[in-house]
């Protein structure tokens, strides 16, 4: 919303007896720059200044000339993490109590954050700010992702002047789909050509920047820089995973000891701290058969390969700021969002796919293709094992309220405002990620404002921690931290926390809560539960007296039933399920597009051919699993990739010159099991029996008129443009799942999302 034009100056009847006015807005002054660096799905001891044997030179370096923050929390999860990042607030309050992909009708799952909740790239552009986001958003309702929009809840609208990055919860490293301010491009080389997001995501927003202060030298700046890294799937370039073969043989007992040891010498856990049992399913490491550890072992690899890559991108980005003369005066924050992920699973995936589709890929099966770990054909996460080894020293993991899912590193740079004394020193006090936007609003010296834009807007909770940047021995502005994920709850409150693990369906009321002394005990391996009654019985009121407060109830702990919310009227999808495509159509996110894994559907293409035309038609997914329709050498052609295993159906006759309805069905058959039908103009042109029919095919949407990113089939070069006429796509989808099998079509559904948190 533009501002509203103002004149304080005076009009006579000439310019000689009048005086002019210059309405050029707010400045900041000299204000300093502010930077946020996220880090996705990293665990408390997977940066080397917090104990890691991980190569992380740039930003231990960042930690050696200014502050690490040992008692720092986020959320459990991606999505909720960001809002209370970006608004100073609980993230139920500001309605996103869960990943933006999910809406459910009450106001703490809003899917976006409240337009009563400004953003620091309002507030901070409102008051003169140059903003920028380079990287992941997810702070959008995913069917309001496409290029129909509305962009109503997309960084533009809230704050930022420019932005380049993804809208989803993951993507692809070497072929992400991207959107530059409010319009899709394609990445501007291909993995052939060293391409990889991460090293994009800080070209872009250098560029932003020099853009800014080559022209405004005067004008701070505002850059969020929220990186794919490290969410699943790991990948990095060759050169990286080349580097830490070998570097993780000895397992994750003896290296979660050894970046134990680190983090009690560094000062990051107090010596007295325990170094919490393995989690439930996590084998001692000396228990794993050799075809085991060697597959684990090749996944921590590629994590610390994509770790290590993203820390050379940070430091390219603080030399950039350095050779523009910015790195002194910027408050330079780096945090991550959440613990180290669980979504591996006991063993780790290969291909996050197979896990979606409910297929435990055991070692044995995966280490065919163990050299494609890292790489563009892959789409790995490591096993249990490694996850809880990245939050060491603490239990539990990403989407749990005990301390490994929600305790973090952070890292305050800041040259002008922290002294040299100061520099390199640790923080104890208990923080959480809701106080960094009042801590910036107090460093930059403004306040939030009551209403904005003709909104009242709610107020900001979280609390500064600005007086600790100078003063060690300061006391936490934040002394009662409410937390919940799917009904798992917990609540700190002094050096205390009661926290309860919640298992979906249980009865809230009557579920067991734990009691921790985190001053003495702070990886909850001791319960005083029984022994303090008293005590776990005022944390748990207080809970709900917080949850009262900030909007957290209704709790609910549903998550695959939570899709079909998708299907609801006043969205993309029409309720008979029919969905008419015509090119020129920029890719299209996968939950606004048509849903065909997991229904029988129909797939009809209307073309002008001459000869010798050729290229795809539809093509949804890549080239780990996905579907695509072809013309090729006059025939038409089906590759139903599934997972890696490729059922092509080739037309039986060729397609003569003029106009056509070539159709292509999907069914259902016995079990798991499927078939493929091709017709051309109606008349049957070939059958063949899939072996195995996908509920969900990929995180990657349709295009249409050619494949967008990796090549669904390898019988062509992506995108393989199709070089007729294609008037249009007509795609029938059967409102309904495959019958009988609505719960495993969700769940499955639902795995894909919640893991692209």
């Amino acid at each position: 919303m533009a501002r509203a034009e103002v004149f304080h100056g005076r009009i006579g009847r000439t310019v000689a007896d009048s005086e002019p006015f210059y309405d050029d807005g707010p400045h900041p002054g000299d204000a300093p720059n502010v930077v946020i660096v996220l880090l996705d799905d990293t665990g408390f001891a997977q940066l080397g200044c917090y104990g890691s044997t991980i190569d992380t030179p740039n930003i231990d370096a960042l930690a050696a000339n200014g502050l690490r923050y040992t008692n720092f929390h986020v959320t459990p999860l991606c999505s909720p993490t960001r809002a209370s990042l970006m608004t100073g607030r609980a993230p139920h309050a500001v309605g996103m109590r869960s990943v933006s992909n999910f809406r459910t009708g009450f106001p703490n799952q809003l899917g976006h954050i409240s337009n009563r909740a400004a953003t620091i790239a309002e507030v901070l552009s409102d008051a003169g700010y140059a903003t920028f986001c380079s990287g992941k958003w997810h702070l959008a309702p995913m069917e309001q992702c496409s290029a129909a929009g509305p962009f109503d809840q997309w960084p533009l609208a809230r704050g930022f002047h420019r932005f380049y990055g993804f809208l989803e919860g993951e993507t692809d490293q070497f072929h992400p789909q991207l959107i530059a301010d409010n319009h899709p491009v394609d990445p501007p080389a291909s993995p052939d050509d060293g391409y990889h997001l991460s090293e994009d995501l800080v070209d872009t927003a250098l560029a932003m920047i020099a853009d800014s202060v080559g022209v405004r030298p005067d004008r701070p700046f505002f850059c969020y820089l929220p990186f794919g890294a490290t969410h699943a799937p790991h990948q990095a370039p060759q050169a990286y995973l080349d580097k830490w073969r070998g570097a993780f043989d000895e397992g994750w007992d003896v290296m979660r000891e050894r970046w134990f040891t680190r983090q009690v010498e560094m000062g990051i856990v107090p010596e007295h701290t325990a170094l919490a049992p393995h989690n439930p399913g996590v084998r001692p490491w000396g228990e794993l058969d050799e075809t085991e550890q060697r597959f684990a072992a090749r996944l921590q690899e590629a994590f610390a390969a994509f770790l290590d890559h993203t820390d050379d991108q940070i430091g390219r980005f603080v030399d950039g700021l350095r050779r523009l003369d910015r790195l002194d005066n910027t408050v330079f924050i780096l945090l991550a969002d959440n613990g180290a992920s669980q979504e591996g699973g006991p063993y780790g995936v290969m291909h996050e796919m197979k896990f979606f589709n409910l297929i435990i890929e055991t070692p044995e099966q995966a280490i065919a293709h163990i050299d494609d770990i890292g790489g563009p054909n892959s789409h790995t996460n490591y096993p249990w094992g490694w996850a809880q080894c990245g939050n060491t020293p603490f239990r539990w993991y990403k989407q749990n309220t005990h301390e490994g899912g929600v305790h973090v590193p952070m890292i305050v740079h800041w040259p002008d405002g922290i002294g040299d004394d100061q520099r390199g020193t640790l923080r104890d006090q208990f923080a959480f990620v809701a106080d960094i936007a009042p801590t910036i609003y107090d460093i930059v010296g403004i306040t939030a404002p009551v209403v904005r834009h003709g909104i009242e807007q709610m107020p900001v909770t979280g609390h500064s921690f600005a007086a600790s940047l100078t003063d060690p021995a300061a006391p936490a502005a934040n002394t009662v931290q409410y937390f919940e994920n799917g009904g798992s709850r917990a609540i700190i409150a002094g050096t205390h926390k009661a926290v309860c693990k919640h298992t979906p369906g249980a009865d809230y009321d009557t579920e067991p809560w734990e009691l921790y002394d985190l001053a003495t005990d702070p990886s909850e391996c001791d319960d005083l539960g029984e022994r303090e009654p008293d005590r776990l019985r005022e944390l748990i009121d207080l809970w709900w007296d917080e949850a009262d407060r900030h909007g957290v109830l209704p709790l609910d702990d549903r998550t695959f039933e939570l899709f079909r919310t998708r299907f609801r009227d006043n969205s993309p999808h029409p309720s008979d399920r029919r969905y008419v495509y015509r090119p020129p159509m920029s890719p299209l996110p996968g939950q606004a597009s048509a849903a065909i894994a997991g229904r029988n559907v129909d797939i009809s293409a209307r073309v002008d051919l001459t000869n010798g035309d050729e290229g795809v038609l539809f093509a949804t997914g890549t080239a780990n699993s996905g579907m695509t329709i072809f013309i090729q050498d006059g025939r038409l052609v089906v590759d139903y990739n599934a997972l890696g295993d490729h059922t092509v159906l080739e037309s039986n006759t060729a397609i003569p010159a003029g106009n056509h309805t070539l159709t292509v069905k999907l069914r259902k058959a016995e079990q798991r099991a499927g078939r493929l039908e091709i017709a051309i103009d109606g008349a049957d042109a070939g059958t063949v029996d899939l072996p195995f029919l996908m509920v969900m095919m990929s995180s990657l949407g349709p295009s249409i008129g050619y494949d967008h990113g990796s090549p669904v089939s390898p019988r062509y070069h992506a995108p393989f443009a199709f070089t007729g006429v294609l008037h249009e796509v007509v795609i029938q989808a059967n409102p309904e799942r495959f019958p009988g099998e609505h719960a495993e079509a969700d769940e499955a559904t639902a795995r894909a999302e919640m893991n692209r948190q």
